[in-house]
C-alpha cells in the first residue's frame, strides 16, 4: 500500500465511485461516452505507416497531402479498437481516392491469411484491414464512398463479394455524397456486423468476422507518377469514436486463430488457472462475470485476501495480450516467469510484473525511482514513458508482452513502454538496486507461470490471449 492508510484510499476509492459508475458500470459501460480520436493540437500519439505522404493540422482539421511514388500511406491510432460507434467528417479533392481504416493490422513480419479458401500474402509492415471507402471518382462514375473495402486482402467487399448492388449504390452516392463539401460518415463495428452511412442514408451493411480488432486509420492513397495529383488532400475533422462492450469478448478471430493464437482464460471457467498458494483455484475474491474475470475490491493490501492467481501452465517464449480495466486509485499487474515456491511469506509472488495502476490517485506513482511503478512499466526496475497512452478509470486497455529468448518487451495500447534483456550485466544491476535485490537470480527462470494480481483493487481482465512457439 505504501504511506497511504487504507481508510485514506477507501475515502477517495468512494468520491470516486460515483464517477465510476456513470462512465463504467454495466456491460454496455460506454455506449453514452464519446472519446475524441483527434484533440486538435497534436498528432504525436498517432503512428504513421505505409507511404510517405504528409499529415497536418490546420484548425481543427488532419490534412493528408499526396506526394509523388510512394505506397498508400496511413496515419494510424496507436491502440486497438473492438466493438466500437465512429463518427468523422471528410472532405477530398475529387482527383484523390482515400479512406478511413478499421480494424485493421500491421505485422513486422510477412503474413499469409486464410479466408474464403484461399492464401493471401500480406507482407511485411503492410497496413491492412476493413476500410470504410472515401471515393469520389467522377472520372470513373462509381461514388462508392462509405463502402468497405478490405485493404491489401480480398478487395471490395460491399458492394462486392459480401453483398450490395454495384450499380444502384454508385446511383445512391451520386445523390449523397457532397463534391467539395464535408461529407459525415457514421461506422458501428459490433461483433461480426459492419454498417456505414453517409450523411445520414444508411449504405453499407455486411457480416464477416475475420478479425475483430484493430487500429484505426486514416488513407492517403498513392498517386504514382500522376502529377496533375500531386499534393491533392483530403481532410478530416469531429473524429469521435463510443467503445462498446464487446458482444463476443474472450474469442479469437480468424487471422489469429490461423496465426497460432489461444485463449488462456475462456470467459466462462477457471479451467487452466489456480491459485498461487495452492492447487484449487481461490474460493472468494475473484468472480466471473459478464465475460469478465474480476478481482474484488478488500482495501488495498497486497495478496492478503483472495490472492493472486496463476496459469496451471508455464510459458517461456510467448506473446500475451490482455485486456484490462481499472476502478479509481487501483492497483495490480500481471507477472510472468513465477515460481509460486520462491516467496511463502505475506505478499505476492515473485515474478517480472507489467505494473497496472490508476497513476493519478495511487501513490505508488510517486515512489520507486524516476516512476518505475507507474502503469506499463517493469515494476520496480524500468519506468515507462511519461506520455505513454492511457485510458483513464472505467475504460479499457490492453497490455501486450512479449518474450523472446532472454529479451522482453511491453507495450501498453499499442505502444511500446520498455523493453530489456533478462540475465545479463546490465539486468542484474538494476536488480541490485530494487525490491528484489534479496531474491538471487531474480527474473531469469527459462520458464515460469503467468499471474494476475490481488492488491487488494477491483480490477477487470477479459480478452486473455497467448501465443506460443508450440500453438
Amino acid at each position: 500500500m505504501g504511506v497511504w492508510s487504507c481508510t485514506l484510499m477507501k475515502t477517495i476509492k468512494s468520491l470516486s465511485v460515483l464517477l465510476f459508475c456513470a462512465t463504467a458500470c454495466g456491460s454496455l459501460m460506454a455506449a453514452e461516452a464519446w472519446t475524441n480520436l483527434f484533440d486538435g493540437k497534436s498528432l504525436d500519439s498517432w503512428v504513421k505507416r505505409g507511404g510517405n505522404a504528409t499529415y497536418t493540422i490546420e484548425g481543427d482539421s488532419i490534412v493528408g497531402t499526396s506526394t509523388l511514388n510512394t505506397e498508400n500511406t496511413f496515419l494510424c491510432t496507436p491502440r486497438d479498437y473492438g466493438d466500437f460507434i465512429l463518427e468523422y467528417e471528410f472532405k477530398v479533392d475529387p482527383m484523390l481516392n482515400s479512406g478511413v481504416q478499421i480494424r485493421s493490422q500491421c505485422f513486422p513480419e510477412a503474413k499469409e491469411i486464410v479466408t474464403v479458401g484461399k492464401t493471401i500474402k500480406v507482407g511485411a509492415n503492410r497496413v491492412h484491414g476493413y476500410q470504410i471507402e472515401i471515393d469520389p471518382e467522377p472520372q470513373k462514375n462509381r461514388w462508392w464512398s462509405a463502402g468497405i473495402y478490405e485493404e491489401a486482402v480480398r478487395g471490395w467487399l460491399y458492394p462486392g463479394i459480401c453483398g450490395g448492388d454495384a450499380k444502384q449504390f454508385t446511383d445512391q452516392g451520386r445523390t449523397i455524397f457532397k463534391q467539395g463539401d464535408w461529407n459525415k460518415v457514421r461506422v458501428e463495428a459490433i461483433g461480426d456486423s459492419l454498417k456505414t452511412t453517409l450523411n445520414g442514408a444508411p449504405c453499407a451493411a455486411i457480416k464477416d468476422a475475420r478479425v475483430a480488432a484493430g487500429f484505426i486509420g486514416l488513407q492517403v492513397h498513392g498517386i504514382g507518377k500522376d502529377k496533375d495529383k500531386d499534393g491533392t488532400q483530403v481532410r478530416w475533422r469531429n473524429l469521435r469514436i463510443q467503445e462498446v462492450a464487446a458482444s463476443k469478448a474472450n474469442t479469437l478471430s480468424d487471422e489469429e486463430k490461423a496465426a497460432g493464437w489461444k485463449l488462456l482464460w475462456d470467459g466462462k471457467t477457471t479451467d487452466g488457472w489456480r491459485s498461487a498458494r495452492s492447487e484449487a483455484f481461490p474460493k472468494g475474491g475473484w468472480q466471473i462475470k459478464d465475460d469478465m474475470l474480476i478481482i474484488n475490491e478488500t482495501g488495498g493490501a497486497e495478496s492478503a485476501s483472495a490472492g493472486d492467481i496463476i496459469t496451471r501452465e508455464k510459458f517461456s517464449e510467448f506473446e500475451l495480450k490482455v485486456d484490462f480495466k481499472m476502478t479509481p486509485g487501483a492497483n495490480s499487474g500481471i507477472k510472468m516467469f513465477v515460481d509460486p515456491l520462491l516467496n511463502k511469506g505475506a505478499g505476492s509472488s515473485i515474478g517480472i510484473e507489467f505494473q497496472i495502476l490508476d497513476d493519478v490517485l495511487h501513490p505508488d506513482a510517486k515512489l520507486g525511482r524516476d516512476g518505475n511503478r507507474t502503469i506499463g512499466s517493469l515494476y520496480d526496475l524500468i519506468p515507462a514513458p511519461k506520455d505513454k497512452k492511457v485510458n483513464p478509470p472505467g475504460q479499457w486497455n490492453q497490455a501486450h508482452i512479449i518474450s523472446k529468448g532472454k529479451h522482453m518487451e511491453f507495450r501498453l495500447n499499442g505502444i511500446k513502454t520498455v523493453e530489456f534483456d533478462r540475465g545479463t550485466p546490465e539486468w542484474r544491476e538494476l536488480v541490485k538496486t530494487s525490491k528484489y535485490k534479496g531474491w538471487p537470480n531474480f527474473g531469469e527462470l527459462s520458464e515460469g507461470n503467468i499471474l494476475l494480481q490481488d492488491h487488494g483493487n477491483q480490477v477487470f481482465y477479459r480478452n486473455i490471449k497467448i501465443l506460443t512457439k508450440s500453438n
